[in-house]
């Protein structure tokens, strides 16, 4: 993650902006010229004794170097000048282009391992990730060795089609209107005609010439990808469906081989139907927004594209219309519906200067938007991008099916020739019914079931969640949520509203409340932490004029420091204080009795002694202890780390109810309690706000931001993003993953027993040809449809009877 803030309990404040920490974004550059493992290694070497680098990695293998900066004396120009000092040239990340390609027909496991290795052989091609379930491919490329349409031509040499995504969007048309469904009637109308001639015994040959007919047309698509899988040297289920139809042919069995045709792409065709349910949500989502919007423009108002709406934009917004972009309100006020982003069940009220986002739904009045992002950058266009990536991060159960299926085909194809071979050549038995016996082989084993029962899972799982407002960003997540045995929860803005305010002000050396109140808000001023936003609003609703605060310093987890009107003031923590060498030994009945009631003091001081202390205080969620409780009867182990004093802590901790709770932590402080609780409990999220928790969140298993709708940031360092800040979607986000992982594994059982079952009974000669590949296809059917139905798991199955805090879950 390259932007972090320091969490906010231990006082961190930053200087401007949103604190963050650019440098440490990792670069990555392409070496041309290394042609050993030692010219890597001389390379890593130079680059390590460059200033400015923390972490430097060299890869041979993949010709490229990748390095972390560590401050801001990093300069890159530096860093290229030694590597060509030493004899090589460098092409900097931003040489490459990247392109997303939509790739139709592609169904299937097969099918995306033959774009694979397509991809894999063409010269200029990065690096590419392939997305099954959205029928993508994402490419990084050298645009000087190879275009867009050289792309799209190597795609098109498999027999798929490839297009460029926002050019051609899947939509769903009338069956008369799609190929493979005409070849598959006109198959199935001359495979039963030739059926009832055959059986009348009139006209043979006509029978034989109509059955040879649905053979290769309804074979067309299959033998197609067949065909394309031995273009890269490798074989699939279509293959094996080739060699079987053809040596029923050979055997004479035209009737047998026509129905294996016609009932293999009547599964094929059903099966991509049952798979594109669960791409409908990922449609869904993309469907959302308005295609074009009104805009103000120059004092008149126009209708144009919202690829073409530029950002400062007015865009005005009647009443039921969606909105087009994400902006700040600047004019009107009305109820917005935004369930399709956070999941809220009830819609929020928007006024002037209040955030809305794309995809939401004016109810009532008209409102004036200002556009703040562009279509690309949008919130809902970050959900739809992490959806799209999560399938790239996959889980131990996604990648044990690619595994499986890598092997099966092949061990099938051997399994086959060596039934029809091995029997006639060294036990002299008839080659007849052997040969036989391997097409049989070969038809039990073509179904895309095995292979697309457990993305469909993790799919229909993801769609489900990004309904309520959560985003899982990959399989991975979801299982790891499964597995989860603790969950540690920061304290302000997550247990508590993150919205502090002032309660208490006490004043030491003759000083008046309005003048401690007065200094420490001057101070403050120029700091974005929590406590200091609400000391700073404090003043400014007393009135208070704030003084402008010279040699601003900022200390992480401490404090801050600056002079005003030439006096040097201090404002933090009460280490900060100490550290200064300020006693604040005078206070203690004061500081108990504030940490008592729960409420954080900050302390003001300068060269003289301590000022005054002012006492701090949020307010916990309404459904924070209703939340922990569920986690806790899910059997989940509750820890709660803060920044905050023992007292706050401790108050805060019996009102939730957490098992336990640390206090007074710094960020490194919350890291190594992380690494502890994962040594105690094995798997441990940590949930914070995204932006404060980053370290810790980064370290433990599974990160979970919450409130990610109107942060950037926390959109980027969550493995699990909750758009809204509702704490009742943890339970219910686990309980969703523990379905989703049960009914994967539910899946692989299934598909592994009907293998298991198939095979030997295609061996010993038990079933034929068409019911072998009818049990396969519906068995497959079966396991694609158990998937799918984690698409319409219902908030009773999630939240059980509570409905307090259900989100709205119907796009």
């Amino acid at each position: 993650m390259d932007e972090v803030k320091q969490p906010e309990e231990e006082y961190n404040t930053n200087t401007g902006g949103n604190g963050m920490k650019s440098n440490e974004k990792e670069k990555i550059l392409t070496i041309k010229g290394m042609d050993c493992a030692d010219c890597a290694l001389r390379i890593e070497r130079t680059v390590s004794e460059i200033p400015g680098v923390k972490r430097v990695k060299v890869s041979f293998e993949t010709s490229t170097l990748s390095v972390t900066p560590e401050s801001s004396a990093f300069d890159e120009r530096i860093l290229i000048a030694a590597v060509k000092g030493m004899g090589y040239s460098v092409e900097t990340e931003e040489f490459f282009k990247t392109v997303t390609l939509f790739i139709e027909e592609m169904d299937c496991a097969d099918e995306s391992e033959i774009i694979e290795k397509k991809m894999r052989s063409q010269m200029g091609v990065r690096d590419f990730g392939i997305y099954l379930m959205s029928r993508q491919i994402k490419v990084s490329y050298d645009p000087s060795l190879i275009s867009t349409q050289d792309m799209i031509k190597a795609v098109a040499e498999t027999g798929m089609k490839a297009s460029m995504v926002r050019e051609k969007r899947a939509r769903a048309t009338t069956w008369w209107k799609e190929k493979r469904m005409v070849f598959l009637f006109i198959c199935g109308v001359m495979t039963a005609t030739a059926y009832i001639l055959d059986r009348s015994g009139t006209a043979g040959l006509t029978a034989r010439i109509l059955y040879i007919g649905a053979i290769i047309i309804g074979g067309y698509y299959p033998a197609k990808i067949g065909l394309s899988a031995l273009r890269v040297l490798t074989m699939n289920i279509n293959t094996l469906l080739v060699i079987a139809t053809i040596g029923a042919m050979g055997l004479d069995l035209w009737e047998e081989a026509a129905v294996l045709v016609f009932v293999y792409s009547l599964g094929s065709i059903l099966e991509t139907y049952t798979v594109d349910k669960a791409r409908g949500a990922l449609r869904a989502l993309m469907d959302i927004v308005p295609h074009e919007a009104l805009v103000r423009r120059n004092g008149s108002e126009t209708v144009l594209p919202v690829e073409e709406i530029a950002l400062g934009d007015v865009v005005i917004i009647r009443p039921g219309e969606k909105i087009p972009l994400d902006g700040k309100v600047v004019s009107g006020s009305s109820f917005v519906d935004q369930a399709s982003i956070t999941g809220e069940s009830l819609p929020a009220e928007k006024k002037t200067g209040d955030e809305v986002f794309a995809g939401s739904i004016n109810q009532r009045g008209s409102l004036e938007i200002e556009v703040t992002k562009k279509s690309v950058d949008t919130t809902l266009a970050r959900i739809i991008h992490s959806v799209e990536e999560s399938q790239a991060k996959k889980s131990t159960y996604q990648r044990f099916s690619e595994r499986f299926g890598r092997y099966y085909t092949p061990a099938i194809f051997v399994l086959g020739i060596g039934v029809a071979l091995i029997p006639p050549l060294l036990f002299g038995r008839a080659w007849s019914p052997w040969f036989y016996r391997a097409l049989v082989v070969f038809v039990v084993s073509c179904s895309c079931g095995l292979a697309l029962s457990v993305p469909v899972s993790v799919v229909a799982a993801i769609s489900n969640a990004v309904r309520r407002g959560v985003i899982f960003k990959g399989g991975v997540y979801l299982e790891l949520a499964e597995r989860l045995r603790a969950v540690a929860f920061d304290k302000t803005g997550t247990l508590t509203i993150g919205r502090p305010v002032v309660t208490d002000i006490i004043a030491y050396r003759s000083l008046s409340q309005k003048d401690v109140l007065s200094l420490a808000a001057s101070v403050e001023s120029r700091s974005e932490h929590p406590l200091a936003e609400a000391i700073v609003r404090k003043a400014k609703e007393e009135g208070i004029s704030l003084r402008r605060p010279e040699d601003f310093e900022a200390l992480a987890g401490l404090g801050v420091k600056a002079k005003i009107d030439g006096g040097l003031y201090v404002v933090g923590n009460r280490h900060f204080i100490l550290d200064m060498g300020i006693s604040d030994g005078q206070i203690q009945d004061d500081i108990s009795r504030l940490e008592k009631e729960g409420k954080t003091a900050v302390f003001l001081g300068n060269e003289q002694g301590l000022l005054g202390v002012l006492a701090i205080a949020d307010t916990l969620r309404a459904e924070a202890k209703e939340a922990i409780g569920s986690l806790k009867g899910q059997g989940i182990k509750i820890i709660m780390l803060t920044g905050d004093n023992e007292g706050t802590a401790r108050a805060i901790a019996e009102a939730v109810g957490v098992d336990e709770y640390s206090a007074q932590l710094l960020p490194e402080d919350k890291v190594e309690a992380i690494k502890k609780l994962k040594e105690k409990f094995g798997v441990v999220a940590m949930v914070g706000d995204g932006i404060n928790d980053a370290p810790a969140m980064a370290v433990s298993d599974v990160g979970i931001a919450m409130g990610a709708a109107g942060t950037d940031v926390a959109m980027e360092t969550g493995d699990i993003a909750l758009m809204s800040d509702n704490l009742s979607m943890i339970p219910a986000m686990l309980r969703l993953s523990r379905r989703s992982i049960a009914n994967i594994r539910q899946n692989i059982v299934a598909s592994l027993a009907l293998v298991a079952f198939l095979i030997p009974a295609a061996l010993t000669g038990w079933l034929d040809l068409v019911p072998g590949l009818l049990i396969n296809e519906v068995s497959a059917l079966i396991v694609i449809a158990n998937g799918l139905r984690l698409l319409r798991m219902d908030n009773r199955g999630l939240y059980g009877k509570n409905k307090r805090h259900l989100p709205y879950s119907k796009l």
